[in-house]
């Protein structure tokens, strides 16, 4: 136990280090606490980016799914969350020139310099945090699981343990301290998977092995459209737009493009997003499928996404059962840091600042995230669901704000009338999904709901009268010459990732994977080189 608790107290005092060193190095000003000075390189930016949005629900979530669906979720998440990566072009790109241009630190403050609206701003900044809230409560619950199983702390006082750690490196670092601390942790989670996978199958014959006996006693969880029929295509096409919707408005993200030291930083990020999506997804995807093996019934009382902590507690030894989960903690801190410092700054400086007419000091915004720590781990006292459950509700609630935000970049005729009316329409309609009041039409209800709200905008727009200063907000650019051939081909793209002519088909490719997972890494590389080109192209434009 010792050893275990060695290691633990030893990365979490690496992360408090980096906190102090990052506070040496910062300007005391706003812009370097919150947004980095705008600096951040391309490769720190594509791994803080990475790690950020890689969270407690990439790890124990997708095992969990592993185990409970098959490998069919590996394309949904894999895929879908590197197309999202075009939306840092499209939506990232004009918010970093903004930013610059105006001071922008966060999400509410895009949409009050477009539409000049203080309700918009309060209706915007509620959404963002009522629905990052049961997110951020997942890294703590997350927590709790891989500290009970690896040093048999009680599963609140694990929760507790990495959120107070957490708190005290980003009250220390601000956004510079993040952003490192995502470097390490980001390393630290693709280089531990890849060790747990070959630890857990070796006790199986190795990786093929493992593989093509799972697929003999559970063929479900190796064909289309999982175990239990769990993605129909009209399902499986939701769950690829919901990424691409609901991604880029995840506040921590979002505040990360005006964090960019250049445009070309989010050019590479964006190349690089499906590399890493196809590599590191299929990892905790395959420990769920192969850890039915050892748990083909889970012990009573415990829920799927505790697969990884189960699998390491009977076959790693101490020091690498501690390091894989340290990885794991890595995921979820590397999220909730920035969930909080991002949420921060948006009260600091959509909430407090407008009402009190001057700048506010440090501790309040502060204070604010001491409060939203409390408010997740008080959600994680009793966990309300599996964290697919959980995510895909949250997700779908800050998706309804794409369309504001699109037409705030590129639609000169919005108004802040089509946007409030917009959000208030969508965000009823996720409340009467939840409760079963009307019907989702055979997909996820993020699809009609953000048809509707972007039809509400379009129509209340133009029966509103736009404010004075209706210039669309994407800054000064030139327009991308052959913008309709890479349309075509991001179309096309997609498409591919809606391979329904492969239902049913559990044939195994290389490693006894089915074949597919080896077509959508093959596609996940395409879709980067193609990103890689079209940034490139829009870089030479401007």
């Amino acid at each position: 136990m010792w050893v275990k608790a060695l290691v633990v107290s030893g990365y979490l005092a690496v992360l408090l280090g980096i906190g102090f060193w990052a506070r040496r190095r910062a300007r005391r000003t706003a812009e370097d606490y919150f947004v980095a000075s705008r600096s951040l390189p391309p490769l720190v930016l594509f791994l803080t980016m990475a790690a950020t949005n890689f969270s407690a629900f990439t790890v124990f979530g997708f095992s969990g799914a592993g185990w409970r669906i098959g490998y069919s979720f590996y394309p949904i998440m894999a895929f879908g969350t590197g197309f999202m990566a075009l939306s840092f072009a499209y939506i990232g790109q004009p918010v970093w020139r903004l930013g610059k241009e105006k001071g922008l630190f966060t999400p509410p403050e895009l949409v009050f310099d477009r539409f000049a609206s203080p309700t918009l701003r309060l209706l915007f900044l509620g959404v963002m945090a009522a629905f990052t809230l049961p997110y951020l409560a997942m890294q703590p619950m997350a927590a709790g699981y891989a500290l009970e199983e690896l040093l048999g702390i009680p599963y609140f006082g694990g929760a507790m343990l990495i959120t107070v750690v957490m708190l005290a490196y980003t009250f220390f670092g601000g956004m510079r301290g993040v952003a490192w601390t995502d470097v390490l942790q980001g390393g630290m989670l693709l280089l531990l998977l890849i060790v747990a996978i070959g630890l857990i199958a070796s006790h199986f014959g190795g990786l093929p092995a493992a593989n093509q006996t799972a697929a003999s006693r559970w063929p479900e969880l190796f064909s289309r459209p999982g175990m239990g029929g769990a993605f129909t295509p009209g399902i499986w096409l939701g769950y690829m737009l919901l990424w691409f919707l609901c991604d880029p408005m995840f506040p921590q993200l979002f505040q990360r493009f005006y964090a960019a030291r250049d445009e070309k930083a989010l050019g590479t990020t964006m190349a690089l997003y499906p590399l890493i999506t196809g590599v590191l997804f299929l990892l905790p995807v395959t420990i769920g499928v192969i850890g039915r093996l050892a748990f083909p019934e889970l012990p009573i009382g415990t829920a799927s996404d505790r697969i990884l902590p189960l699998l390491l507690s009977r076959y790693a030894p101490a020091a690498l059962e501690a390091l894989i989960l340290t990885a794991a903690l890595a995921a979820l801190m590397s999220t909730l840091d920035s969930q909080l410092l991002t949420l921060s700054s948006m009260f600091t400086r959509d909430l407090v600042e407008p009402l009190a007419k001057r700048q506010s000091p440090p501790w309040v915004g502060k204070l604010f995230v001491v409060g939203l720590a409390l408010a997740g781990l008080a959600i994680a006292w009793r966990p309300p669901a599996t964290f697919l459950e959980i995510a895909t509700e949250t997700f779908t609630g800050l998706a309804v704000l794409f369309p504001t935000v699109v037409g705030a970049l590129y639609w000169k005729r919005a108004t802040a009338k089509g946007a409030i009316a917009s959000i208030l329409v969508g965000e009823g309609l996720v409340a009467a999904y939840h409760f079963k009041l009307v019907p989702s039409f055979g997909t996820l209800p993020v699809v009609p709901i953000v048809v509707a709200a972007t039809l509400v905008l379009v129509v209340v727009s133009l029966l509103s009268r736009p404010h004075p200063r209706a210039e669309p907000a994407r800054g000064k650019s030139k327009e991308n010459k052959g913008g309709w051939k890479w349309s075509l081909a991001f179309i096309l793209l997609f498409l591919l990732g809606n391979d329904y002519w492969a239902w049913g088909d559990g044939r195994l490719g290389p490693l006894n994977f089915p074949w597919w997972v080896w077509y959508f890494l093959g596609l996940c590389t395409l879709m980067a080189l193609a990103f890689w080109r079209f940034a490139h192209t829009r870089s030479a434009a401007d």
